[in-house]
């Protein structure tokens, strides 16, 4: 682990677990898996076209992610939590060409029919989705460090959104070519490695009221950013309908 954990015990150690409850609760609660777009998803009920609106703006979101970890990393002052978190930039961009969470997404737009090009030049991209991600990026750059990787905490959730997603895809979605479920499979591992590290890293920045509730308004914004770019994803679709059926 490389955030030093706390020694607590008697109050403390019950004021401890009381803010990890609660931090787990806000992931469990407004994590984006309710999302009627989202429930849709893992009922099988997606049309082709929907599913590849979804995977070009999450791309979106994908791309920024060692973006926000890189500006996560340059706020952290010891060099083990500097070690620690520049594996999350390595985890999405590689570490040589063809590696790498982005790698393993645009081999997902592949498998659903999407040209990798479309998914870099961002034709694709709902204004909803650019507004989230870039205030999801810029929250990272103008809060402290507490804030932001309070904010990553959704990985919490992670773990069993991609085992979900997994089933899904395979027994409702069969023409999507299975390799290119990959990145799916791998967060399953690394989501759960990075939420426990995240959140001991929390538990030891967070000492006051006053920082633990900012560590969960933090968390609470992240999984609205996360809310709020299936809204854009859902809504183009709403749009889309109500627009042929009046043509």
């Amino acid at each position: 682990m490389t955030a030093t954990p706390l020694r607590v015990d008697g109050a403390a150690a019950s004021g401890t677990a009381e803010f990890t409850e609660r931090l787990r609760a806000v992931a469990a609660e407004r994590y984006h898996d309710r999302h009627p777009f989202n429930l849709r998803m893992h009922r099988g009920e997606l049309a082709p076209a929907e599913l590849r609106r979804w995977i070009a703006n999450r791309f979106h979101y994908q791309r920024h992610i060692p973006v926000k970890d890189a500006l996560i990393l340059a706020k952290l002052d010891r060099p083990e939590l500097r070690r620690s978190w520049l594996r999350r930039i390595q985890d999405h961009d590689g570490t040589a060409e063809g590696e790498g969470g982005i790698e393993r997404w645009l081999r997902l737009g592949e498998a659903a029919g999407l040209h990798r090009h479309e998914l870099w030049d961002g034709s694709r991209v709902l204004p909803g989705v650019r507004l989230a991600v870039d205030g999801y990026v810029n929250f990272c750059r103008l809060h402290p460090a507490l804030d932001a990787i309070a904010a990553s905490l959704t990985e919490l959730s992670a773990p069993g959104l991609m085992r979900t997603r997994i089933a899904a895809f395979e027994r409702h979605y069969p023409w999507i070519d299975p390799d290119g479920l990959a990145y799916f499979r791998t967060r399953i591992d690394q989501g759960g490695r990075d939420g426990a590290e995240a959140l001991a890293l929390v538990l030891d920045l967070a000492r006051t009221p006053e920082q633990q509730q900012r560590a969960l308004a933090a968390l609470e914004f992240k999984c609205e950013v996360l809310w709020s770019l299936l809204d854009a994803v859902d809504g183009a679709g709403a749009a889309g309908a109500a627009k042929e059926g009046r043509t």
